[in-house]
């Protein structure tokens, strides 16, 4: 049942078309529908085109979120959309290509005789080292969502035995929220114009993926942010130890998947960033 985006109300219907409304982000010949509860109206991305959506989900706005994750993708017996497929493809060969350039850069800054299992790797034909990455990638990203969907579907999970979160009957919607989530991870498509610094890019765009991930987790379970970051942490964790166990396996232990001095940095990076929030907020309560 879709809800509006402004309150969560429970609504009928979100607009009412007339004749003659071919393209419901025209505006032409659709009429959205007020909610009873807050007077706003119930849904107004059903006007707005994939861009204006796009946008919004990079700012992380709740009610782009909840039009998505409950009034568009939730389908019914918990299928998944097609497109939502589709994007999970997608999401998996970038995640592919910019693991590749990772791992290949790091090496290449190092003496040649300690990446000899990488130069042998690099020495297989294109179509072995791209199976390889891909598995590595596949492999990673299903520990990611398997963590969670267990933790929030599962009678077993500690979270739903402890009462932290009411069992959610929904797993492949908890997969479509983090898809949606995970879509900042389309912008290294930016590399084909312009070249930057590839594991840095790759931080970056990692904590702006747990953001989203810990907002989506949170509008669709409707659970405080704590428990989000719990879910988002405990799949982010288990992604880094199927990456770390594949590279030990292959011999490419020296190589994280991230770069253990570039989470540190980033560690020190953010807690300076939250004593400046915490110190900029003192003054603003002084002021």
């Amino acid at each position: 049942m879709p809800i509006c985006i402004e309150c969560r109300y429970p609504v009928k219907t979100l607009y009412t078309e007339y004749s003659g409304a071919d393209d419901k982000s025209s505006g032409h010949g659709v009429r959205l529908t007020v909610c009873k509860n807050c007077g706003r109206f119930c849904d107004k991305y059903v006007e707005h085109d994939n861009v204006v959506l796009f946008i919004d989900l990079v700012l992380i706005k709740p009610q782009v979120y909840r039009h998505l994750l409950h009034n568009t993708l939730m389908r019914e017996h918990d299928q998944f959309d097609p497109s939502i497929i589709r994007l999970g493809i997608l999401l998996l060969l970038f995640d592919v290509y910019l693991t590749w350039a990772r791992i290949e850069k790091q090496t290449s800054s190092t003496p040649p005789t300690t990446d000899n299992n990488f130069l042998r790797l690099a020495q297989q034909p294109i179509v072995f080292q791209y199976v390889f990455f891909l598995i590595l990638c596949a492999l990673s990203t299903l520990s990611f969502h398997v963590s969670i969907r267990f933790l929030t579907s599962s009678p077993l999970s500690p979270l739903v035995l402890l009462g932290f979160i009411p069992r959610y009957s929904r797993p492949n919607s908890v997969s479509t929220a983090l898809l949606v989530s995970s879509s900042t991870k389309l912008f290294p498509i930016l590399m084909v114009i312009w070249e930057y610094d590839v594991p840095a890019a790759a931080r970056s765009l990692g904590w702006a993926v747990v953001a989203n991930n810990v907002e989506a987790l949170k509008i669709l379970l409707d659970c405080g942010y704590g428990t989000s970051a719990i879910l988002a942490t405990v799949g982010a964790i288990s992604r880094w130890m199927v990456g770390r166990g594949i590279l030990w396996v292959v011999g490419l232990d020296g190589v994280d998947t991230v770069g253990d001095s570039g989470v540190a940095a980033d560690g020190k990076a953010l807690w300076a960033l939250i004593e400046l929030g915490r110190e900029w907020g003192g003054r603003l309560g002084l002021g």
